[in-house]
C-alpha cells in the first residue's frame, strides 16, 4: 500500500482550528484522520509570524489506492540549530497498514533537502506502534523528558547525511 501526503491549505486549517471538516473532505475522512485543533492552529500562528511554509504546513495522509485520508502529520516548527520536530498520527481503522511509516520517510526526505540536519520525533514511551515507525526510519533513542503536557516522552533523532 502507498501513501502520499497532501499540504492543508489556509481554509482547511482554519475549519479545523474551529473543529470543522473541510467540508470538501468529508467523504475522503476515516474517522479520527484529521489533525486536531491545536495542530491547526499552531500552523496558522505559525504562518502569521513568517516561518517558512515548509515547517509550517500540516499535511494529510492520504490512501494512494482509494484517496481516503487516514492521518496528519506535520512539522512542529522551524528548525532551530537546524534540527526540526515532527508529529504524525493515523486513524485507528487505518493503523498497522504503513500510513505512519511512509508519513515519516517523506517527512524526512523533506526535512533534508530543506535544510535540517536532525529530526527528532517525541513518543510516549508506552506506544510500541510509533517507536517501531521511527526505529524503522533509522531513529535511535536519546534520552527522555517532561513535555509541555506534563508527560513524560522519549526523545528519538535521526541526522542526515553529514
Amino acid at each position: 500500500m502507498t501513501f502520499s501526503l497532501h499540504q492543508l491549505s489556509i481554509p482547511e486549517l482554519q475549519d479545523i482550528a474551529a473543529d470543522l471538516a473541510p467540508a470538501h473532505l468529508v467523504h475522503r475522512l476515516e474517522p479520527g484522520a484529521l489533525p486536531p485543533q491545536f495542530v491547526a492552529t499552531r500552523a496558522l500562528a505559525l504562518l502569521k509570524d513568517g516561518h517558512a511554509e515548509a515547517w509550517s504546513c500540516t499535511y494529510l495522509i492520504a490512501r494512494d489506492e482509494d484517496e481516503r485520508i487516514v492521518g496528519g502529520c506535520g512539522f512542529k516548527g522551524s528548525p532551530k540549530s537546524g534540527t526540526v520536530e515532527i508529529g504524525y498520527a493515523v486513524a485507528p481503522s487505518a493503523q498497522g497498514q504503513g500510513a505512519a511509516t511512509s508519513a515519516v520517510q517523506l517527512l524526512l526526505a523533506q526535512a533534508f533537502s530543506n535544510g535540517a540536519h536532525e529530526v527528532i520525533a517525541e513518543i510516549n514511551p508506552t506506544n510500541q506502534a510509533s517507536i517501531r515507525v521511527v526505529a524503522k526510519a533509522g531513529f535511535f533513542e536519546i534520552g527522555t523528558r517532561v513535555d509541555e503536557s506534563n508527560e513524560w516522552v522519549t526523545r528519538w533523532v535521526k541526522r542526515g547525511a553529514a
